[in-house]
């Protein structure tokens, strides 16, 4: 579980460059992964092997110039109540504004590592004019142009040194954490489980800020049920505001096994709903998605079919992620729901042995080999899965460099069919043999 930075300031100043920065610093270093990343304001970063997730705030605001100031209070507020140390980018063009006192305000009575970013510093002229937002108060600063990177090692260097070290709590038993945007019915999913059954073995106050864990016993298999919902209710905080849902998933969804993802089946598979989604693929989580609600759906021949189509199409490619159609109300299928999430769990940890693997997928590429590029023809030669804590493949051949992503698809398209990886992530790796 790492530790959460924030990047905050008003719109315009550079954010999300520095963020893409971060981001991609790191990209570059690991595999390039299949599928897209649709949600651009969530991701991780690490320096001096020290990793952390990032995120901007920037994406968030939306409105018109009145709004904004509302807005980007909000996400301050929300910001140094969550993350574990704050960078906050000022633009050395437009030197102090209004708004940015109104920041600095915030932030100076915060107990937290505090970094202020001024950006856009790409000459000596302007590392003088720089020195006016010690007016600010925060103390020293850091100057730096996200575009062409320079100053932000200086930045990254002293931010990490300050960030706290997360211990996980070492639990043996696996975590689900139910996950969705407010009102969803997290709660009230979560209370049908329990009051319904005695099944119930204690509360422990989990690592996941002010989440509680719930020890569940059930069907013969234990877990514990993390509550998203309770995390730190702000009462200044809008509860629609997209940014909260996603800042208070994220340190639940990294420190999970499975998430439930609950939808309102009256909202829809949403875009906020999606981004929750996708953060827990990126971090390679087990999913169920629960469409609750659904006695308050007018109901047409296909409602269903058409319903599962609609969610499948905007997770694609991955949607091999089971949805399930619930009523917390009425308790319409709830412990089908667990099951199922015990299922994508017993998917996520799946081992194939390595014969078996072999036995199944070579065939399969002999029939269906990748297509030659630039007159080379690729042989994969042999396959084995990876020992890590969710499905990772490497498949060794002679030209890995030549196999393009279509064909990594078909074979984790393969790969689900034969073995069944329903609800989980798979990594696809090519190497050279």
């Amino acid at each position: 579980m790492s530790a959460i930075v924030a990047i905050v300031g008003r719109p315009n100043v550079g954010k999300s460059t520095f963020f893409n920065r971060l981001i991609q610093r790191r990209e570059a270093i690991v595999d390039a992964v299949s599928g897209v990343t649709r949600d651009r304001h969530y991701g991780k970063s690490d320096w001096n092997g020290k990793e952390f997730s990032v995120i901007d705030t920037g994406g968030y605001v939306l409105g018109s110039d009145d709004i904004f100031e509302q807005e980007i209070d909000k996400q301050v507020e929300l910001a140094i109540d969550e993350a574990d140390a704050i960078v906050f980018m000022v633009d050395v063009e437009s030197g102090v504004t209004g708004m940015d006192e109104d920041v600095s305000k915030l932030l100076r009575r915060v107990d937290k590592p505090v970094f202020l970013a001024v950006n856009k510093v790409d000459n000596a002229q302007r590392e003088t004019e720089a020195v006016e937002f010690y007016a600010l108060g925060l103390g020293d600063y850091y100057t730096l142009s996200s575009i062409n990177g320079s100053g932000t090692g200086e930045l990254l260097d002293a931010l990490v040194k300050e960030l706290p070290e997360i211990e996980e709590e070492e639990s043996e038993l696996p975590r689900f954490a139910v996950v969705g945007r407010p009102n969803a019915g997290k709660s009230s999913f979560i209370n049908a489980l329990i009051g319904e059954d005695r099944y119930i073995v204690t509360d422990i106050a989990g690592t996941t800020r002010d989440s509680i864990d719930t020890k569940y016993d059930r069907f013969g298999f234990e877990f514990n049920l993390v509550d998203t919902a309770g995390i730190r209710r702000k009462a200044k905080v809008k509860e629609d505001l997209e940014f909260y849902s996603v800042m208070r998933s994220v340190r639940a969804i990294e420190h999970c096994d499975v998430c439930i993802l609950l939808v309102d089946a009256t909202r829809g598979f949403d875009g906020q709903v999606q981004n929750i989604f996708w953060l827990a693929q990126r971090n390679n989580k087990g999913v169920v998605i629960l469409v609750n609600k659904w006695d308050l759906v007018e109901k047409e021949t296909n409602s269903v079919k058409e319903y599962t189509q609609k969610i499948q199409k905007a997770i694609e490619p991955f949607d091999d992620v089971p949805i399930l159609f619930i009523s917390v109300l009425t308790k319409q299928r709830i412990f089908k729901a667990i099951e199922t999430a015990v299922d994508v769990y017993k998917n996520r940890s799946k081992k194939i042995i390595t014969r078996k693997l072999n036995d199944v997928m070579l065939p399969i590429i002999e029939k269906t080999s990748p297509p030659a590029y630039k007159g080379k023809y690729v042989k994969i030669k042999f396959c084995t899965q990876l020992p890590t804590p969710y499905p990772q493949f490497a498949f060794f051949c002679n030209l890995p460099q030549y196999v393009r992503e279509p064909y990594k698809r078909f074979l984790e398209n393969k790969l689900r069919e034969n073995f069944d990886f329903s609800g989980v992530p798979i990594t696809v790796f090519l190497r050279k043999k």
